[in-house]
């Protein structure tokens, strides 16, 4: 299969650098800040068994309380949102099947649809439009053999966020052609004007919804994932859930469970906000001053700064100057098809992010880039 650049080249370097500025979510919790000394003694005395495979009631009726006339049976819990792009593809595509997908995106549907024998289209976001979608662009490019239409809203990498019109728009493009489409929400939750946005669940039948705990809740290491869909979809897609991981761990279930509960989740997606607006003021402020060399349209969403940069060297290059300079790492354009771009993630501590820009500010001064 198809190397996944993006997880490859953040695997191989994220834990060898003093300043990784790669990571697309929020500063991790612990279990300490998360949790009051009776939900951790809770948690302590799980017993620690398998578990319900598609998840446990407790946990499916919080996630079903996210989304509109949504029941626990519209529910799938996996192993992170990565697992549920796996299996959906398994479970709506086949070879030859065409996919039109959003660009630019988390590339792992894409990937895993090429490996699987279908035939890969691309709509694209518009920087000189604020990052909206081209959905002239959409309408040309399905037909009546499209099979599924990916959307990433929030989008990763640049932040931005479908407005209703657009979604609606999507929704009746997609219905012309009977086209699945399959939205990947896991953002939903990180928007910096603290207004969350509609799903596209309950918009239209033939939907998909990917979300999961490690983006927009900051939670990470729980690879807490679930896919929302219609019923029958849903017991297709745990069928082949039965054949990858079986399920989460029972930990990740309680700890999910209470995470998303009507007290602890308004929390969660308060201070990761709080966190993402001021980090996104400071780096605004550093690209200012930098602006003969980069550019970038503000993140409405997430976790992230999507900017472009005026310099007479490959993204991929970039990074690895910088990474092995500076031992700051940052994410080359060339992951999602875009050089001449960076990835900067923008949800860790403030302290930390600084400094690591400064790293970057030492490495041009050095090259005589900047003075």
């Amino acid at each position: 299969m198809k190397t996944f650049d993006l997880e490859r080249i953040q695997s191989l370097y994220e834990n060898t650098v003093e300043y990784n500025l790669t990571e697309s979510g929020f500063h991790p919790f612990t279990l300490k800040e998360l949790l009051t000394d009776s939900q951790l003694k809770e948690v302590t005395q799980t017993v620690l068994g398998y578990g319900q495979t598609n998840g446990s009631i407790g946990l499916r009726e919080k996630i079903s309380d996210l989304y509109p006339k949504c029941h626990i049976d519209n529910i799938l819990v996996t192993n992170g949102s990565s697992e549920a792009n796996f299996i959906a593809c398994r479970t709506l595509l086949k070879k030859d099947d065409e996919v039109v997908v959003m660009l630019p995106n988390y590339m792992q549907i894409w990937g895993i649809a090429e490996d699987m024998g279908c035939h890969l289209k691309a709509f694209h976001l518009q920087e000189h439009q604020n990052w909206a979608p081209d959905l002239e662009e959409l309408k040309r490019l399905v037909t009546s053999n499209t099979k599924m239409i990916v959307v990433c809203n929030p989008n990763n990498p640049t932040g931005y966020t479908l407005t209703e019109a657009e979604m609606q728009e999507i929704v009746d493009i997609a219905d012309s052609v009977g086209a699945w489409i399959y939205a990947d929400e896991v953002y939903r939750g990180a928007e910096l004007n603290g207004k969350e946005i509609n799903s596209f669940f309950g918009l239209y039948e033939k939907t998909l919804v990917c979300c999961g705990l490690s983006k927009a809740y900051a939670l990470p290491g729980l690879r807490l994932g679930w896919l929302v869909g219609p019923e029958e979809i849903v017991s297709n897609a745990w069928a082949y859930h039965d054949y990858t991981s079986i399920t989460a761990g029972i930990l990740s279930h309680k700890v999910g469970e209470i995470a998303l509960s009507a007290e602890v989740r308004p929390k969660i997606l308060e201070r990761n906000r709080n966190m993402l607006n001021e980090n996104l003021r400071a780096i605004t402020q550093w690209i200012e001053g930098h602006d003969n060399l980069f550019h970038f349209v503000p993140p409405q969403a997430g976790g992230m700064a999507f900017m472009r940069y005026q310099l007479d060297m490959n993204s991929t290059e970039l990074s690895n100057w910088l990474r092995t300079e500076k031992s700051v790492f940052i994410v080359p354009g060339d992951c999602y098809g875009m050089d001449r771009y960076l990835r900067v993630g923008i949800g860790s501590e403030q302290k930390y992010l600084l400094e690591g820009l400064n790293r970057i500010d030492e490495a041009l001064n050095k090259r005589a880039i900047i003075s």
